[in-house]
């Protein structure tokens, strides 16, 4: 009797303990699980990236796995990094992005190769990452994701208006600051709509003639003359890699006369000297009569 009586009080007792003990450590680590789905799906997933384009999938991916917030306007401080967003007045779900510590596409783009390179390599909107005088190499929409390794940029838009970037992972798959109310993710590369093309960023010493343009939505013209079509527009200062020059339509503005045009191969297009800083005839930068620009 004694011991019948016994099992009974084990019995209640263990019970109570299972109902009021605190819950265990496998149960609590059930929270967020998309989060960690997304942070575990990201990193390189193809052979063939540079070990530069693979710190700036690390840096970009730690970014997901933090969590971190897409903000409009994010990550363009005075230095690269997360920082406070701003109110798209176009979009009403950025109403909380001057709360959230984060980036928009471009300012992870930027993050992401300064924590590669070791320096702000491409600090700019997508735009001017995408036509950067780093590149390496350059694809078309038509050539899809065949010849592509992780590390490289995805852009979408127009020549005239590029208005999103990503980093590619491989297998399809990109990391990207993608809008507002939403956390850096992982995705599909979406390859149907204004899907742009494609670029591999140098982050070693870059060759040619570097230059720096001046002035504001200065465009750059897809022949030698002011009533070419228009190409992409510099916002700001920009710089540029200039293949060569030649005397063309002259041009006058901001109280200067000039006939002299260059070529920028990056963005396929031409410019007049009148915005790039230095002589109106740049100083050793050849004839486009002797080195003929690429088509």
């Amino acid at each position: 009797m004694v011991r019948r009586t016994g099992s009974i009080h084990t019995l209640i007792a263990l019970l109570a303990f299972l109902l009021w003990a605190p819950v265990p450590a496998a149960t609590a680590n059930t929270a967020a699980p998309a989060q960690r789905s997304a942070a575990d799906a990201c990193g390189v997933l193809a052979p063939g990236a540079s070990a530069a384009a693979e710190r700036a999938i690390a840096a970009a991916c730690a970014e997901v796995a933090a969590g971190t917030w897409y903000t409009w306007g994010g990550g363009h401080g005075a230095q690269p990094g997360a920082t406070y967003g701003q109110v798209d007045p176009t979009d009403p779900d950025s109403e909380h992005d001057p709360e959230r510590l984060g980036f928009d596409c471009s300012g992870l783009v930027r993050h992401a190769y300064a924590k590669a390179a070791g320096s702000d390599i491409l600090n700019g909107v997508a735009s001017q990452q995408y036509y950067t005088h780093r590149a390496a190499a350059r694809f078309t929409a038509a050539q899809g994701l065949a010849p592509l390794l992780p590390g490289d940029l995805l852009a979408w838009g127009t020549p005239q208006d590029l208005h999103h970037i990503a980093l590619y992972l491989g297998a399809g798959k990109m990391v990207e600051a993608k809008e507002s109310g939403t956390r850096l993710m992982v995705s599909d590369v979406r390859l149907n709509g204004d899907y742009f093309g494609a670029v591999r960023v140098n982050t070693g010493p870059v060759t040619g003639h570097i230059h720096q343009t001046w002035g504001t939505d200065v465009w750059t013209k897809a022949e030698p003359s002011v009533r070419a079509a228009r190409v992409y527009a510099f916002p700001y200062s920009t710089t540029i890699r200039v293949h060569c020059q030649k005397h063309a339509e002259p041009v006058t503005a901001e109280g200067y006369t000039n006939d002299v045009w260059s070529y920028l191969p990056d963005y396929k297009a031409w410019v007049t000297n009148i915005y790039i800083k230095g002589a109106a005839w740049l100083d050793g930068v050849p004839d486009c009569r002797t080195t003929p620009p690429t088509p």
